[in-house]
């Protein structure tokens, strides 16, 4: 099977890129012809044997300064062109897009549609979502207060410019209100045979509207661990990743704040790391990665996952879950369903602090129960390669009930 991967960056840039790079590797391991399609830059690490790929813009130097920005933002005519060379080229059997919005944008979905109708091809096309931008125009279902909100799920986009969602900017919301808009009603995503949703919740935001509903799967991201053997633990309470007051850092360093006895270590990189000074009982590790953080996450008492925002399927519960390291959690988002409620960690409201520290008390000071989360947690079964490729091949097949 000849499979097109897309994705706007193609190297390892953050989650949906690790997923991309992940699917491609676990493909061809099973004997699949992979190529890519995205964004040219240096960095990229893959690619396709036409090297057909979309001259990169940087948004950041902001929209006046940078007078093409408003059109590449929602529509992008040289990718349509430059994809156009690759299915010719590369004849696929299925295109599986990714992140694609504000760079290569949907219009390359419309000359996929374009191709497989002018040469009578059954290729399908599968989309993962690995946020909300199907139905939120700032991604990821917050206010400019970072407090969660779920206004658009109505259909009416005209709520991102109203309240300023996209960086608290009158002119960034009206794009992202007329992105909104543009693919809505364009009917793009009605090609698109199925949305693999990382977490049950993504799929139930995605359900609200009727063009996505009857379409989406269900699908929790894969890691391949392996736990180490005889790991001691050290007692420290562990959060990683991104370390910011939407991520929860702020609430769990108040938390160390209260909680003298016990010791924290932090690793990542993030706005909340200048809090932590001069807190005795916090240490900063700086960015770790590969088996140097696995370690580390192997060796600490527990894992925290924070977030105040809705999160999809975080890498880091389900590796901590992995590692024999039991996990407390925020209930909200896609949280909830990596961990079991009591066995492999506790969940507690976002925010609050005094329940994050009774939580946190319950499992450290009971060694017997203790040593059960632990246990549970080496137990449990997360989806690794092996069982999504299983799940992934029937999608691609088109054998897969939703």
């Amino acid at each position: 099977m000849r499979v097109l991967l897309v994705n706007k960056f193609l190297y390892p840039k953050g989650g949906a890129e690790t997923y991309v790079l992940a699917v491609g590797k676990m493909l061809k391991e099973n004997g699949h012809e992979v190529q890519y399609f995205g964004l040219e830059n240096k960095k990229n690490t893959v690619g396709n044997r036409k090297q057909l790929l979309v001259s990169d813009m940087d948004f950041s130097k902001g929209i006046m300064k940078n007078l093409k920005a408003p059109f590449r933002i929602i529509y992008n005519f040289e990718a349509r062109k430059k994809i156009r060379g690759v299915l010719n080229d590369f004849r696929p059997d299925v295109i599986h897009l990714n992140n694609i919005q504000y760079h290569l944008t949907p219009s390359i979905i419309l000359e996929i549609a374009k191709w497989k109708k002018k040469n009578k091809s059954k290729c399908r096309i599968i989309y993962t979502a690995h946020d909300y931008q199907l139905v939120c125009p700032s991604h990821g279902m917050f206010d400019i207060d970072l407090k969660p909100c779920e206004k658009c799920l109505d259909g009416r986009y005209i709520h991102c410019y109203n309240t300023k969602c996209l960086k608290n900017s009158k002119l960034k919301s009206l794009l992202g209100t007329m992105d909104g808009y543009f693919w809505k009603y364009s009917k793009a995503y009605n090609y698109v045979d199925n949305y693999i949703c990382c977490s049950n919740f993504l799929k139930e935001k995605l359900d609200t509207q009727e063009r996505f509903k009857d379409k989406t799967i269900e699908m929790h991201n894969f890691k391949d661990i392996v736990p180490f053997k005889n790991i001691e633990k050290k007692g420290y309470i562990l959060e990683f990743g991104h370390l910011s007051k939407d991520k929860g850092t702020d609430t769990l360093i108040e938390a160390a704040k209260l909680l003298p006895e016990y010791k924290f270590v932090f690793i990542g990189y993030g706005p909340s790391i200048e809090k932590m000074k001069n807190i005795s009982n916090i240490e900063y590790l700086g960015f770790k990665t590969g088996e140097e953080l696995y370690k580390i996450i192997a060796e600490a008492a527990v894992s925290v996952c924070p977030s105040e925002m809705y999160e999809n399927c975080p890498f880091s519960v389900i590796e901590s879950i992995a590692l024999g390291t039991p996990v407390i959690g925020a209930k909200i988002g896609g949280i909830p369903e990596l961990i079991e409620d009591g066995k492999t960690g506790e969940l507690f409201e976002p925010g609050n602090v005094q329940e994050l520290v009774q939580k946190i008390k319950k499992i450290m000071l009971d060694d017997e129960e203790y040593d059960s989360y632990v246990e549970n947690c080496k137990l449990s079964h997360c989806e690794t390669s092996e069982t999504y490729y299983k799940k992934l091949i029937k999608i691609y097949r088109g054998d897969f009930k939703c």
